[in-house]
């Protein structure tokens, strides 16, 4: 995952991103994320996002092996609020989209997000901190199965300056079937975030992950 952001003023911010996923270590890839949008930070603690992406999936066992599995225009918007439990940061995030799928037509899908964010090396996240975090995602739809994903996810960081950090974590996905059964999948995920500004004055950032994943 790679994943920039440019301040424009201490409230807006743009972001692009970028997703490969591949179903073994490194050899098939089968599957990509292209996306986009505007944020706005209301205070340190409140923000509001807007985006548009290009998703698209491949058949497995070959790197981008067709026939396309799906391919798919999205549009979502999201709401985040931050709480600062000691050092410990709390982010809930709630997103709601709009998909139109190849696969499944059009679709609308809402995320909730709650995630956790610890810094190791000092007691709050700056250049040279090392830090942790992990998340717990699900996944509601107004078709059947309603229920219809959980990822998982634990890892920790680094900010090598206040323009990059890096990241790296364990994924666990839960697909829920309209059967009632459901299969897991297992991903190493590697993460470079890229954060530039447009203006002076540079602002606290709020780390533990991308800004669109």
């Amino acid at each position: 995952m790679l994943s920039f952001k440019l301040n424009l003023n201490k409230y807006w911010s743009v972001f692009n991103e970028a997703q490969l996923r591949s179903q073994r270590f490194y050899d098939d890839f089968s599957y990509y994320e292209i996306k986009g949008g505007t944020s706005y930070t209301f205070k340190k603690r409140f923000s509001a996002l807007t985006g548009f992406g290009r998703i698209v999936s491949y058949s497995n066992g070959d790197n981008f092996k067709k026939p396309f599995i799906n391919k798919e225009w999205r549009l979502w918007e999201q709401f985040s609020v931050n709480t600062y439990p000691g050092r410990v940061k709390l982010e809930n995030r709630v997103r709601v989209e709009q998909r139109w799928t190849s696969s499944l037509g059009y679709r609308n899908r809402l995320k909730y997000r709650l995630n956790a964010v610890l810094p190791l090396t000092d007691k709050k996240i700056k250049p040279g901190t090392l830090f942790i975090s992990g998340w717990d995602e699900i996944y509601l739809t107004n078709a059947d199965p309603h229920f219809e994903l959980n990822r998982i996810y634990s890892g920790a960081g680094y900010e090598m300056s206040k323009h990059l950090t890096v990241q790296t974590g364990y994924l666990y996905q839960v697909n829920y079937k309209p059967d009632d059964t459901h299969s897991g999948k297992h991903y190493l995920q590697l993460t470079l975030i890229i954060e530039a500004d447009a203006y002076k004055e540079h602002h606290e950032k709020e780390q533990g992950n991308s800004i669109a994943d």
